[in-house]
């Protein structure tokens, strides 16, 4: 059992390459031209995943990602003829989850779908996965005004409930998780990418860049290891 794809690009020829291999992989494919169209179908449901070009008439890809996080979660992967930081940090931080530069190999963008949807925690088969048996006790860390629930996926700063990005949260948790401990590069994005990533540092990079934006003041928590990676550093 494969995935529900929508694929959104304005030029039919990629949603159709896009769709062949998608159908050849199992997974079932909706295509939309427009990014009003695309977001319309978004808040109707039932996708595992959703496929973005940036540049897309009536509303573009970076707009029609903001949208779509208004009401849902669902993994996000842009596509983009440019791969400059600024596009990238755009992406992200509307919410996308992966950002693929174009030309790319339909097989690698299958890879990435399956990828992130093991990230993600979801399966083809989603009844395979067994619910909980309990519910997980309340985990927090608290250091001044900044307060990281591990439990409610919330971060609060100063009182204030802080607006992050899914991939911001993750690698926030993950940090904190491992405070006062010299993180690789190679190892964040392992833990918090996955094994089978297909980026590069400058994805960690630009990832860091923005939790440190949201964290405000608290983003000297985060401390760049040059040559290694990051640490987050806490007295406790």
């Amino acid at each position: 059992m494969g995935y529900s794809v929508l694929v959104t690009d304005d030029e039919e020829n990629i949603r159709k390459l896009i769709r062949k291999y998608a159908e050849f992989e199992g997974h079932t494919v909706t295509e939309a031209a427009t990014g009003m169209e695309a977001v319309s179908l978004a808040r109707a449901g039932g996708f595992d995943v959703i496929i973005l070009d940036v540049m897309l008439p009536e509303l573009d890809g970076f707009s029609a990602c903001r949208e779509i996080r208004k009401t849902s979660d669902t993994p996000i992967i842009m596509l983009s003829a440019r791969g400059e930081e600024y596009d990238r940090l755009s992406g992200f931080g509307f919410g996308a989850d992966d950002y693929v530069v174009k030309p790319f190999s339909p097989k690698e963008l299958m890879s990435r779908i399956d990828a992130i949807m093991r990230r993600v925690g979801r399966r083809a088969d989603p009844a395979a996965a067994p619910a909980p048996a309990v519910l997980p006790a309340h985990d927090e860390y608290v250091s001044g005004g900044l307060r990281v629930d591990f439990t409610g996926r919330l971060v609060w700063i100063d009182g204030v409930r802080a607006d992050l990005s899914p991939k911001e949260y993750e690698l926030l948790f993950y940090l904190v998780k491992n405070r006062n401990i010299a993180l690789t590069r190679e190892k964040l994005i392992t833990e918090v990418w996955g094994y089978d990533f297909f980026g590069d540092d400058r994805t960690l990079d630009t990832h860091v860049k923005l939790l440190r934006r949201s964290l405000g003041k608290y983003s000297a928590h985060i401390v760049t290891l040059r040559g290694v990676g990051y640490r987050f550093e806490s007295d406790h």
